[in-house]
């Protein structure tokens, strides 16, 4: 459901078009359309399958992933916005999205959402985390307990963007803990991941891995885009 201020005219971030949001309606069922995708890590398929290959071979720690659509226009520069050009107010629409993706996979209900955390070097630098921009609304509107500050990535570590796979893994090597002072709220917990963009998983699946440690009995992702796979 649009925000009280969405009341007010506005153009489409997309086609420019007057809107009562900042995505028309048009370009929601245009670019955000439902499409056969692994339950498991959220990439594409061309066909209907519970699994993609990769996820049949080597599952990732996370369960489940909740995708609203690929890491394609219109959703590169909008996340890019968002994230990197000081674009807060764009995670009310983008929440709002994620919020009909999470209800329509009819998922476990988590007990706790959770924000990938930014490290504080990088939180002073941006002065805002986008991941919880999303999980903290996403919440809201399914009644559900967020917290910011549970999972928490205390060290700073390279730019992901300008890594390889590889690099990428071994970058994120001990970068996210859980405060060991509450980890009580974890034990046992089902815990959504809440992040705006999975482009190889190494994010999530050191994430997951930390949160299963620490007692969490299940993770599952909730992400806005998923990275195409190449080829």
């Amino acid at each position: 459901m649009p925000s009280a201020h969405s009341a007010l005219p506005s153009q489409c971030e997309v086609c420019r078009q007057w809107s009562n949001d900042a995505l028309c309606a048009d370009c929601v069922l245009r670019f955000a359309a439902l499409r056969p995708r692994c339950a498991r890590c959220g990439i594409a398929l061309a066909l209907p399958a519970p699994r993609c290959g990769d996820c049949l071979q080597a599952p990732p720690p996370f369960e489940h992933t909740v995708c609203v659509a690929d890491y394609v226009f219109p959703w590169d520069a909008l996340i890019g916005a968002f994230k990197f050009r000081q674009r807060p107010e764009l995670a009310g629409v983008l929440s709002r999205l994620l919020v009909a993706a999470v209800r329509h996979a009819a998922l476990p209900a988590p007990t706790l959402v959770l924000a990938v955390p930014l490290s504080p070097v990088r939180l002073a630098e941006r002065g805002y985390n986008q991941a919880w921009e999303l999980a903290r609304r996403t919440a809201a509107a399914l009644r559900l307990t967020a917290d910011a500050a549970l999972l928490q990535r205390p060290l700073e570590t390279a730019h992901q963007a300008d890594l390889d796979r590889g690099e990428r893994q071994r970058n994120l090597r001990t970068a996210f803990m859980a405060d060991p002072r509450r980890r009580g709220p974890l034990q046992g917990a089902r815990v959504a991941l809440v992040d705006d963009v999975m482009t190889t998983g190494a994010t999530a699946r050191e994430a997951s891995a930390v949160l299963l440690r620490a007692g969490a009995a299940a993770v599952d992702l909730w992400v806005l885009a998923r990275t195409p796979a190449q080829g």
